[in-house]
């Protein structure tokens, strides 16, 4: 297979562009499928629904959309879809080329393989490690990390230290593709702030999934140590709320603000503006949202595990992992030296769209998909 024109097909995602309940993956798609059709390609997008009507977006930015239903369960929504889709890639032949986020997809690359399609599948961590699943999933993605590692025809791995894990593990080589840092213009527009009664600089910022990874239970109780008249605001949520979620919005502080799903160019400004973005989760891969607040040059608050520190490097405040203490330190720290964060978070936003160039990480997905490993 060459680089001219191909089909490729994509499942793994929820929402495209990114809404209610997306993750990082989601924003990774909405960036990287439109510049592959840019560049000639054919792509078809599965979405995940969770009932009709379906959303009437049927095209975004060239790539198509297919919407397949699928249950509520927690845990067994991925499974279902995945398969559906399967099935309906196969049936319909919507792609030759077939690019499968999340690992615990896996065991769809055999019948897909089978039926003579090219399969490449994503894989953003070591999933089993992480604390969110009870013991049966975490033995289930533990098997599907050996599938990945066998039966597709490689694997994207987006940091280096996954890389690395896997590698040593399965004694083969897989293709490490990062992501990007690029964050298109946005109008100037503060209706989002007035929504939510904030002024720019004046609140801390995450934005994500509300799941134990993420150490939202780490930064609350850290906060609340920290004398300030600056809000916290927490955009995010699942729409399956847990019962974790559930737990960590009970907090007391009239200043932790829960404004739900924000989306599209409203989620710019909100991390344009803030005094500083906090990332304290427990497990990444390479975080798509710490590489667009860089992009952007908004200081950076992160917890100090490997992945969130290959991007951040000294650009960043780092905490320990897990240490409410130490990340109330960090909190405390930034809100004494306001010119240094921001000196800093300068300087990092011109090496991170050095290092992390969208247009480049297209380029590689190009040579991968049509048969040349990627070399970085």
């Amino acid at each position: 297979m060459n680089e001219k024109k191909m089909r490729i097909a994509v499942f793994g995602i929820r929402n495209m562009p990114p809404s209610t309940g997306s993750a990082g993956e989601d924003k990774f798609a909405s960036e990287l499928y439109p510049r592959l059709v840019e560049r000639g390609h054919e792509l078809t997008a599965y979405l995940r629904v969770y009932e009709k009507p379906f959303p009437e977006l049927q095209e975004y930015k060239g790539v198509k959309l297919i919407y397949i239903k699928t249950t509520r369960r927690s845990g067994f929504d991925t499974l279902l879809h995945s398969a559906k889709v399967t099935w309906h890639i196969i049936r319909h032949n919507t792609g030759k080329v077939i690019h499968v986020h999340n690992g615990g997809n896996s065991i769809w690359a055999l019948p897909l393989r089978l039926c003579g399609k090219r399969v490449f599948i994503g894989q953003d961590g070591v999933d089993w490690k992480r604390e969110k699943w009870p013991w049966y999933a975490k033995l289930y993605l533990y098997i599907s990390a050996m599938i990945t590692a066998y039966v597709p025809n490689d694997v994207i791995i987006d940091n280096i230290f996954s890389k690395e894990f896997f590698e040593k593990r399965f004694k083969k080589k897989f293709s490490f593709i990062p992501y990007g840092s690029e964050v298109p213009d946005v109008a100037e527009d503060d209706a989002i702030l007035k929504k939510l009664g904030i002024e720019p600089g004046e609140y801390f910022l995450f934005v994500g999934r509300f799941i134990p990874d993420k150490g939202l239970h780490y930064l609350i109780p850290a906060f609340e140590k920290v004398s300030t008249n600056k809000k916290l605001v927490l955009v995010g949520g699942s729409p399956n709320p847990s019962e974790y979620e559930v737990e960590i919005q009970k907090t007391s502080d009239d200043r932790i603000l829960f404004p739900g799903y924000v989306y599209g160019d409203d989620t710019v400004r909100l991390m344009k503006n803030a005094y500083a973005y906090i990332q304290p989760s427990d497990v990444e891969g390479l975080s798509p949202v710490i590489l667009m607040v860089m992009g952007l040059g908004t200081p950076l608050i992160c917890s100090d595990i490997r992945e969130n520190i290959y991007i951040a490097e000294e650009y960043a405040g780092a905490f320990k992992k897990g240490d409410v203490e130490d990340l109330s330190a960090q909190l405390g720290f930034a809100l004494e030296h306001p010119d240094l964060i921001r000196q800093r978070a300068e300087a990092g936003a011109l090496s991170i769209r050095e290092r992390f160039n969208w247009e480049t990480i297209t380029d590689q997905h190009i040579k991968l998909f049509s048969g040349k490993r990627s070399s970085r």
